[in-house]
């Protein structure tokens, strides 16, 4: 089962141009299931809906943000809806939607969204969501990942495969609010409920950074990972056993630069694939 997470970048930039480019970089990537954040609704038109139709992936959902404004300032009167969405080839048994909170910062109304991809492995529930963005935030982002636990922690346990919790949280490896997810460098916010970081099985030589200096949209600033699939421990036989991790979607495609972010992927074994996987990369 091959997962991706990514950020779409909204309508910023060359917008029209740019979704062609992103529906070009997802065909390379024959997934079973995208998590998607930055994506745009206006009127009866939905870039994820679009995007699922000339992809193949029948089923898909997409979660508004209460209050667009954040995005919408930025433009030149764009009055788009912005959310986070998910595309799977099987069918999508059950969803919700989380609100997170934002005291002490603005509160652009994010949410987390929980879909139960209903795959022939068996019911995969599937998280994404996108945290606040200002590099002082970190406090936020951590009262958001620990309502994002607790939601987790309502939806996501029962089967065999474990839960898979994808998104743009805004913040490096190694800060409070990706440890306190972990729940294995700190206590977790729910007892016992811990996550590993997909990319500790990449190749510790490839490039990992998810947003690059280097992209064309960019300002200057530092590069870094930010973009992630969290993943709980595999089921009783193997269920959810990483068999490859990489990046996706870090250049242009005839010229144009699909998103700000490059996107992570990650292949997962079912129970009869799992048996002698080692989790190594692709």
């Amino acid at each position: 089962m091959r997962v991706l997470t990514w950020n779409l970048w909204w309508r910023f930039g060359p917008w029209d141009a740019r979704r062609k480019a992103i529906l070009a970089v997802l065909r390379e990537q024959q997934a079973d299931v995208i998590a998607l954040q930055e994506v745009w609704a206006n009127g009866d038109e939905n870039l994820a809906g679009w995007l699922a139709q000339e992809l193949g992936l029948e089923h898909w959902t997409w979660a508004r943000f209460a209050r667009p404004w954040h995005w919408q300032r930025r433009t030149d009167g764009d009055t788009s809806d912005i959310g986070v969405a998910v595309l799977s080839r099987w069918p999508i048994g059950e969803e919700a939607v989380l609100p997170l909170p934002a005291e002490g910062s603005v509160d652009s109304g994010r949410v987390a969204l929980y879909a139960r991809v209903d795959s022939p492995a068996g019911p995969v529930p599937l998280f994404t969501t996108h945290l606040n963005s200002p590099p002082h935030d970190s406090a936020v982002r951590c009262d958001q990942v620990r309502a994002l636990a607790g939601f987790i922690a309502e939806k996501g346990w029962g089967g065999a495969f474990p839960p898979v919790v994808t998104g743009d949280f805004n913040a490096w490896p190694d800060s409070d609010e990706i440890r306190l997810l972990g729940g294995h460098k700190t206590a977790p916010p729910v007892p016992r409920q811990c996550f590993i970081d997909a990319w500790e099985y990449a190749d510790p030589a490839a490039p990992s950074a998810t947003w690059d200096s280097s992209n064309a949209y960019h300002t200057p600033g530092p590069t870094g990972r930010i973009d992630y699939i969290h993943l709980g421990r595999p089921g009783p036989a193997g269920e959810g056993t990483v068999q490859g991790v990489a990046r996706f979607g870090h250049g242009a495609v005839d010229g144009v630069w699909p998103s700000d972010h490059a996107g992570v992927r990650v292949d997962l074994a079912g129970a009869a694939e799992a048996a002698g996987t080692t989790g190594a990369a692709q």
